[in-house]
């Protein structure tokens, strides 16, 4: 199993690109199974999930094509194809589900275009239960008659499909807006998603569905109104930067010091990450080709952040951030309010000599001086990235192992690194 070696101490100088979206990239390639015509997507990530969800569309019945193999294509992402002109199973097995979360998510459009699917529960990190309940009492509210059968959810429509509904959530929930949000598209009539995912990802995939021909109002708001319609139409839609890439890239530049511009990255999209990043005392600028970090001798101090819903500091930020702030001057209290257990990487961050506290749902981090090179275990994909930042600023060798996790999230990320001036790199 492949493991990734670095050497801390070295500042990053340099660009690095940010990829395309992995949390917008996989509701837009499942997207493809609402029409018959051919989605074409550009800048989708290299990823581990990106393969996986492929074998899933494929099983339902989607030619995919990748435009572009060449070498010189690899710094840009894949421009891909997705054609789903007829749905051959609308079966999602357990042996290809159980993998990855996002997976679960086919249930909608199958559910909205062929009437009918059975879709294993999910799988995934393993950062909480993540319950699929209110997925389906959106897909109830649209008239879907659900039973779960030895682990599947099998979920049928009612003669001439789903039908619009008043969808009211009672905390924000990214995959279920998606879902519904796709379901709703081939729904008979008004659909109305209260409580919505403002995220910037649920929006590109609006955007993506409109340009496709659905009607959906109120995007980027916390209430979507959706008018179903007969059919959707081909498109061609760009996925959008990662935010969570440009974060973690920005928290490892902190962390290491030094000057580095994350091409392409998008600011407004991660406003309260980059805020904190600033109170702790590194230089955030918004320059023409994307954002600016810089951390030159200075050190860093302790804040204080709680994890919330778009707009507010990410989730998939915290251990990033938590990493950081292990070197901080002062402590620092991270509060966790989207999942359970998602601490998993304390332990691991104590073994380069972290001093990190939890209780409940909160973290408290005491800063230390150093931290020391040492060997470490990923648990899930945030925590796997967790590990690099530290150590590429602990002193001495570090190695990352079980890093099929980092693979399901982040495109040559040791390229990336190595390209600023890290040491690092993959040991097979």
């Amino acid at each position: 199993m492949d493991r990734i070696r670095l050497v801390g101490g070295n500042q990053l100088h340099g660009e690095i690109p940010i990829s395309g979206a992995k949390n917008a990239a996989l509701p837009l390639m499942i997207a493809s199974l609402l029409t018959r015509e051919p989605l074409t997507l550009e800048n989708v990530p290299r990823l581990a999930d990106v393969k996986q969800l492929e074998r899933i569309l494929e099983n339902h019945g989607v030619d995919i094509a990748v435009h572009g193999r060449r070498a010189t294509d690899q710094v840009d992402g894949q421009r891909m194809t997705f054609e789903a002109a007829e749905i051959v199973d609308t079966t999602a097995p357990y042996e290809l589900v159980s993998t990855m979360r996002a997976s679960f998510w086919v249930i909608g459009p199958l559910l909205a275009r062929a009437h009918e699917a059975r879709v294993s529960l999910p799988g995934g990190c393993a950062i909480g239960t993540r319950p699929v309940d209110l997925f389906l009492y959106g897909l109830k509210e649209l008239g879907a008659e659900i039973d779960i059968d030895e682990g599947y959810v099998v979920a049928r429509a009612p003669a001439g499909g789903l039908r619009g509904g008043r969808v009211v959530f009672p905390k924000v929930t990214v995959g279920a807006t998606h879902v519904i949000m796709m379901a709703a598209t081939l729904a008979r009539g008004t659909t109305v998603i209260e409580n919505a995912a403002m995220e910037p990802e649920v929006t590109d995939v609006a955007e993506c569905l409109v340009a496709m021909g659905a009607r959906i109002d109120g995007i980027g708001t916390r209430t979507l109104t959706i008018e179903g319609v007969d059919e959707l139409h081909g498109a061609t839609h760009a996925v959008l930067p990662d935010r969570i890439e440009t974060g973690t890239y920005a928290m490892a530049a902190a962390m290491a010091g030094g000057n580095v511009l994350l091409r392409n990255a998008r600011p407004a999209h991660l406003e309260a990450a980059l805020a904190a990043l600033g109170q702790a005392g590194v230089h955030v600028a918004e320059e023409a080709g994307g954002l600016r970090i810089m951390r030159n001798g200075n050190g860093l101090q302790a804040v204080d952040v709680e994890t919330q819903p778009f707009p507010g500091f990410p989730t998939d930020l915290q251990a990033q951030f938590m990493a950081l702030m292990t070197m901080s001057d002062g402590v620092a209290q991270i509060r966790e309010t989207i999942f359970e257990n998602r601490y998993m990487h304390v332990a691991e961050l104590a073994r380069f000599g972290a001093d990190i506290r939890v209780e409940g749902q909160v973290a408290t981090v005491t800063g230390v001086p150093e931290l020391r090179g040492a060997q470490v275990m990923a648990t899930d994909l945030r925590a796997s990235v967790s590990l690099v930042i530290a150590g590429l600023a602990a002193r001495g060798e570090t190695m990352v192992n079980r890093i099929y996790h980092l693979d399901r999230g982040f495109e040559r990320l040791e390229e990336k690194l190595s390209g600023c001036g890290a040491e690092i790199e993959r040991v097979v």
